[in-house]
């Protein structure tokens, strides 16, 4: 049976001088960078499916809308959550959103795709 609407999660991270735009090579600031925000969205989805998902069953990234509309600096904590909004087919589509102190840093979709992991892996080879 395929998960259900309505899961969530959520994952708190302190931003640390490693989680920074400088640090990540996507841009020039100090600040949380964007790649981080986007890997604490995903880890809140995979977080959401942790005891949803059959034996041999994962799910991998398949689409990211995010905006990132807010700096947080090194020293802050973020709270990423996520919550399934829909499921069709293998397709599962998260609302996300990201937030500090201070109110919203990012909001958004994660879209993960359910697979076999053999076969899955079986594409790599």
């Amino acid at each position: 049976m395929p998960p259900q609407p309505g899961l969530a999660a959520e994952v708190v991270a302190a931003v640390t001088e490693s989680d920074t735009a400088l640090a990540l090579g996507s841009g020039e600031v100090p600040v949380l960078g964007t790649p981080r925000v986007v890997a604490l969205c995903e880890e809140a989805t995979v977080k959401a499916l942790d005891s949803a998902l059959d034996p041999g069953t994962t799910s991998v990234g398949m689409r990211i809308q995010l905006d990132h509309v807010a700096p947080t600096a090194v020293g802050h904590k973020v709270r990423a959550e996520a919550t399934l909004e829909r499921v069709e087919g293998r397709r599962l589509t998260f609302s996300v959103s990201v937030r500090d102190e201070r109110g919203l840093v990012a909001v958004g979709k994660v879209t993960r795709v359910l697979v076999d992991i053999e076969r899955f892996l079986e594409k790599c080879r």
